[in-house]
């Protein structure tokens, strides 16, 4: 089983009547983001130790809790010791850290103890040294016999650091931190300031690596905005997908009317509050919610598309507009399968990205010319993705 070791003990650097664990990170508080990654990579199991309990880390342990997982809060290294399941594998995080998916991932699969690191002189101060001119970078694969072995030393030994350097004397493999995790914000550290520049940085990481173009230049940019004001509010994701969904309705019905300009620009904004209703569903772990918006976020440029095809034949008597509204739809589809859950580049198209398209073509009233586009970009987007589909093993 994995189980997930996490630390509140710090105060923060410029807030010192908060703990670092409780600063706000990403519109929840920093201790939830990293159980948010342990959760997704797996882990049953939380022992969380603490220096004191806060009104603050208690609610964060209170809203942890919620997500289904066993959460239990020690002082010592033998009341976690006694916590965990002697034949758990651990993936400890340093208190402080901010990291990616990707990076937890790799560490929660079993296989011995390891350590990630970065060479010293890359390193900010007070990272923890691990030999070899290496330093720790905040996460640990840990057998759970390591917590038992720091349980059997004196109480007054700091238990992340001990625990790294036992992983290294039983021999922990090494592991370099990749340079795009760098630069998707992982690091360790305790100011407040800081923190938002990561979590912006992360939580940019979360939205850009799903759609290409359009979730990295525009729903991230929104999102980064108004992710940290939704959160705190407790405003639901089903609540913003409700907007998203109103101006996607008010959109057809342009369309329907004869107001294709605005209708499609609606559509668009639409599209926008989908994703960002998306993105909370996803700090909130709420996985049947991500996947029905991932599904509305295909429907709602789809209807929208054909509805303009329809709209324009009507208007000019000629059928074109509505066969290319079909074949948009058939080889944005088959590029929507082919492409699959993996990251796509940034040039290629998504169903947001061809809405954009059409807009375009709308406003300078050539919708044959925006059609005829929109179909050629998924088009080449189709034949990239089954082409890259086709070079895998």
């Amino acid at each position: 089983m994995l189980a997930g070791l996490l630390f509140a003990l710090h105060d923060a650097d410029d807030r010192p009547t908060m703990l670092t664990a409780t600063l706000p990170f990403g519109g929840v508080t920093l201790i939830e983001y990293q159980a948010r990654l342990l959760v997704a990579a797996g882990a049953s199991q939380l022992v969380i130790v603490v220096a004191r309990l806060t009104p603050e880390l208690l609610g964060a342990i209170n809203r942890i809790g919620r997500r289904g997982i066993a959460v239990d809060t020690v002082r010592t290294a033998a009341e976690a010791a006694e916590k965990l399941h002697p034949l758990a594998h651990v993936v400890m995080l340093a208190d402080g850290l901010t990291t990616t998916e990707e990076m937890i991932g790799a560490f929660a699969q079993p296989g011995s103890d390891a350590l990630l690191v970065v060479p010293e002189d890359a390193a900010p101060p007070g990272y923890e040294r691990v030999g070899g001119g290496m330093v720790w970078a905040g996460i640990a694969r840990l057998e759970a016999r390591r917590v038992a072995e720091l349980a059997a030393l004196p109480r007054d030994y700091d238990v992340p650091s001990t625990l790294v350097r036992l992983a290294a004397q039983a021999g922990a493999v090494n592991l370099l931190l990749p340079q795009p995790a760098m630069r998707a914000g992982h690091a360790i550290g305790h100011g407040g300031a800081a923190l938002e520049a990561r979590g912006r940085a992360v939580l940019s990481a979360m939205v850009a690596g799903r759609s290409g173009w359009f979730d990295r230049f525009v729903v991230a940019p929104i999102a980064r905005a108004l992710i940290p004001v939704l959160v705190p509010r407790s405003i639901p994701a089903l609540g913003v997908a409700a907007g998203g969904g109103a101006f996607g309705l008010i959109a057809l019905a342009s369309i329907w009317f004869g107001h294709p300009v605005i209708g499609l620009g609606l559509a668009v904004l639409g599209g926008i509050g989908v994703a960002l209703a998306r993105v909370l569903a996803d700090l909130r772990d709420d996985a049947s919610m991500a996947r029905g918006l991932a599904a509305a976020a295909l429907v709602l440029p789809a209807l929208t598309a054909l509805l303009y095809g329809d709209a324009e034949m009507r208007r000019s008597a000629e059928g074109a507009t509505l066969a290319l509204a079909f074949a948009l739809l058939l080889v944005a589809a088959l590029g929507e399968r082919a492409i699959g859950p993996a990251t796509r580049p940034s040039w290629w198209g998504s169903a947001p990205a061809y809405l954009v398209v059409l807009l375009a073509g709308a406003i300078v009233a050539a919708p044959t010319l925006g059609l005829t586009a929109a179909t050629l970009y998924a088009g080449a987007t189709a034949a990239a993705a089954i082409e890259r589909l086709r070079r895998q093993p």
